[in-house]
This record gives C-alpha cells, structure tokens and sequence, in this order.
C-alpha cells in the first residue's frame, strides 16, 4: 500500500466513526493509530461515555471479529484465553478458544478482577500468543487490545501491575462531550437512529484485515531522522530524573513513540516525522507510564501536567 492512501483510508474512517461516536474525535484518532502500529490501549472514564460503542462500530468498518470481555471480581484467566477440555472420544485434552482469539478484543473494566485474571492477558498483548497446558496457541493478526477501566478512586478496582500498564501504547482519557456534541447524540434518537443497535445508521466496511496489516507495513517506511531518535531519548532521560517522579517510562515507551509517530505522520499526510508529531503522542503514551510523588498529586499536579512540563524543558529539534 502506497503512504498517501493511509491518510485517505484514515480519513474515511474518522468521519465514518463520528457519524455515530460523538465528540471524542481524540479518542478516535488514538485508538486508529493504535490499530496502525500494533499498540494495545488503555481508555479511563466513567461509563455512559461510548467506549463498547466505539469498538463496535470500528469492528464494522474495519470488517474485524469483535468480542468483549466483561471483567469481574469473579472472573477466571481460563475465562479469557480458553481451557483443555478432555474429549471422552478422542481420548485426549482438546482447547476451547477463550474470547481472545479475535482481532478486537474489548476488556471492559480490566481493573475489577484481581490481578491474577489481569495477568492473563500479559503474553496476549506482548506476544500475540497463548499458552496453555504448556502449548502455545498463535493469534490471528491483526489484533488489538483495547481496555477500559473506572478512574481508580471508584470501590471494587484493583490497581492494574506495572508490568501490565507498560504494555499499553496509549492511555486515553475519556470526558464528558460538550453540549453541542451531547445535543447531537440525542438528536440521532429523535430521528430514530439507536447507536445501541446502530439502527439507522449506514455503516459501511471501509478496511479488510489485510489492508490493516499492509497499513502496518507502510507505516514503516516513514523516515524518522537521528535527531529525533535523540529528542526522544532526552524527554525519557528527562522523565526519569524529574524531581516529581519516582518511576520513569521505560525504553518501552521510547519504542512506542517512534512506532506511533511512524503512524501518525502518515495519517497526516507525510512520509517523515516531525517533533510535533512527538509532542502530540507523549501524553498518550507516558502518561500511564509516570509515578508521582504523593505530595505532587496531593498538590493537583497531574501526569499531563508533569508532562507538558518536561516537553517545555527539552529543546525540540529544528527542521
């Protein structure tokens, strides 16, 4: 796939996917370019906001399996990847596919199981892959993890580990919509539209899986120069020695950066980088990646804060 369709195909799904997800255009494009570089995504909000919504209607345009996984205190990790179960006539374990073998996997609520059904989706979302009895079980690409979970001050949550929190490309966050936009949502069921059961409204598919994977292989060809390579590294360096943060992202998070700045140039419309490009994806992508000191979030210092800071003290690379 040549790099200027990227931008047409991007396009065409932004306006297809507003149509029915109302003003969380934010949202869209970061789960987009996720989708495009192979990145996982960890979306916080309160519920009512359209998050089940979204993955639903981008299943339908990307002509993509989609299954949702309802996370609860009760749930079990065979419950997620799948079990042996041993056939009375083959004399032998056969698996049961769990619901992660799909191409969109939502994990509503991933905070409200304990940490052990959490883990479950660790090799998942690193490897692609499942391992079970000893026997590991290949995923079919594309895929894409997309979890959400309750701000972490609502009861019944269970913090997430880091080592899962680092294997998300983006935390996004999701807001109440404007008024407009809110006006606009209940205009669609004063028409008759129901975007529960999209009904009445013409979604079309404007993407195979296998023009997801040719995107993939595109995006990497877009040029990022040494000295961005370099920009990166600094606001990294500079992240983890900042006097309000006791835990700084990880090299991880350094890949991730290049690998959606790959993406998001060429939804733009360009074949090379540029540090705005950079600027853009860093609070998506550090923010979950950042522990701050108690007295800084006592204080109302947030991570995007924090952020917005260290890329004011790093000198951007000039063209």
């Amino acid at each position: 796939m040549e790099l200027k369709q990227v931008q047409t195909l991007f396009d065409q799904l932004i306006d297809q996917i507003g149509e029915v997800v109302v003003g969380q255009q934010e949202l869209v494009e970061g789960v987009l370019v996720a989708l495009f570089s192979e990145g996982s995504i960890l979306i916080e909000g309160p519920p009512g906001l359209g998050k089940t919504l979204l993955v639903n209607v981008l299943s339908r345009s990307v002509s993509c399996q989609f299954r949702r996984v309802q996370f609860t205190p009760d749930l079990m990790p065979s419950d997620v990847t799948g079990h042996s179960v041993y056939d009375m006539q083959r004399q032998s374990f056969q698996f049961n596919e769990g619901p992660v073998f799909t191409n969109i996997l939502l994990a509503d609520e991933i905070n409200r199981s304990p940490p052990k059904t959490q883990a479950s989706l660790l090799e998942v979302m690193q490897e692609r892959q499942v391992t079970v009895d000893g026997k590991t079980h290949q995923l079919s690409p594309p895929f894409l993890v997309i979890a959400t979970q309750n701000p972490i001050e609502h009861e019944g949550t269970y913090p997430l580990p880091e080592a899962q929190i680092d294997r998300f490309m983006f935390k996004l966050l999701v807001d109440f919509p404007p008024p407009v936009s809110e006006f606009e949502i209940l205009s669609h069921f004063a028409a008759g539209r129901d975007p529960r059961t999209l009904k009445g409204f013409e979604l079309q598919p404007i993407l195979r899986p296998e023009q997801i994977l040719e995107i993939q292989q595109a995006v990497s060809r877009v040029i990022i120069e040494p000295n961005l390579l370099k920009y990166i590294v600094k606001i990294l360096g500079t992240a983890r020695t900042w006097g309000t943060v006791t835990i700084g992202p990880s090299p991880r998070a350094g890949v991730s950066i290049v690998l959606a700045a790959r993406t998001l140039a060429a939804c733009r419309g360009r074949d090379f980088v540029i540090p705005d490009d950079i600027k853009e994806l860093c609070p998506w992508i550090l923010r979950h990646r950042l522990r701050l000191r108690p007295e800084t979030e006592l204080e109302g210092i947030s991570a995007d804060d924090t952020i917005q800071a260290i890329l004011e003290s790093v000198e951007a690379p000039r063209s």
